[in-house]
C-alpha cells in the first residue's frame, strides 16, 4: 500500500500544477476574476484633490502606472480591514510601478483623517474626497469602493464593500504585468474632473 502513496502524491501534484493561478501559455502569470478584459475598460474619471499636507493630487500624475483608488472613511469597519493589505501592496509593489491612493470620505475632514493615518501607519498617499469626486465614480453609495486602474488609466475591476485580499493581489499583478504604454503622457480624462477642496 506504502508504494502508491509517491503515486498519488505525484498525480495531485500535477493536478493542483494545471489548474494552479501562475501557468499559462499566453504568458501571463496570474488572472484574476475582477480584472475586466481590455475591451471592456473605460477611462478613469480624472480628479484633483488635496493630499495632507495640501498639495493638489490629479489621478492623471499617475498615467503609466497601476493605481489601486480606495474610497473609505475612519469610521468604515471594512475599510479598516482592508487598509493594511493596501500598505503590504503599497510597499511590496511601488518600485514595480503601481501606486495606492486613499480617499477618505470624512465628513469631518482632516481633523479626523490625520490622527487616524499616523495611528496606522498608513505608507501610502491620502487624499480628502468630495461629492463631486465620488459622483465621477458612480456615486460611491459603499465604502470601501475599491477600483483597479490599469497603466493606461483605464478601470480595470470594481470592488464594492470588504474584497478579497488575493483578489486585489491577483488583480494588481495582472496589470503590472501588462506591457506599460508606449505614451507616457497624461491618463484619458472623462468629461468632468472633481475640483479640489
Amino acid at each position: 500500500m506504502s508504494s502508491l502513496r509517491p503515486t498519488a502524491a505525484l498525480v495531485a501534484t500535477l493536478v493542483l500544477g494545471a489548474f494552479a493561478p501562475g501557468c499559462s501559455s499566453t504568458g501571463s502569470f496570474v488572472q484574476a476574476a475582477s480584472v475586466k478584459p481590455d475591451h471592456e475598460r473605460k477611462p478613469a474619471p480624472d480628479f484633483a484633490l488635496k493630499d495632507a499636507d495640501g498639495r493638489t493630487v490629479r489621478l492623471s500624475d499617475y498615467h503609466g502606472k497601476v493605481v489601486l483608488l480606495d474610497f473609505w472613511a475612519t469610521w468604515c469597519d471594512p475599510c479598516k480591514f482592508e487598509i493594511p493589505w493596501f500598505m503590504d501592496m503599497q510597499r511590496r509593489q511601488k518600485d514595480r510601478g503601481f501606486a495606492v491612493l486613499g480617499v477618505s470620505m470624512d465628513d469631518a475632514g482632516w481633523e479626523t483623517v490625520k490622527p487616524f493615518v499616523t495611528r496606522m501607519g498608513v505608507n501610502y498617499r491620502v487624499l480628502m474626497g468630495n461629492d463631486e469626486a465620488a459622483q465621477l465614480y458612480g456615486g460611491v453609495d459603499a465604502l470601501p469602493t475599491t477600483f483597479l486602474i490599469d497603466r493606461q488609466g483605464r478601470i480595470a475591476a470594481v470592488h464594492v464593500g470588504l474584497g478579497n485580499r488575493k483578489d486585489f493581489e491577483d488583480g494588481v499583478e495582472q496589470l503590472l504585468e501588462a506591457p506599460a504604454p508606449a505614451d507616457t503622457g497624461r491618463a484619458p480624462v472623462s468629461t468632468g474632473v472633481a475640483g479640489a477642496k
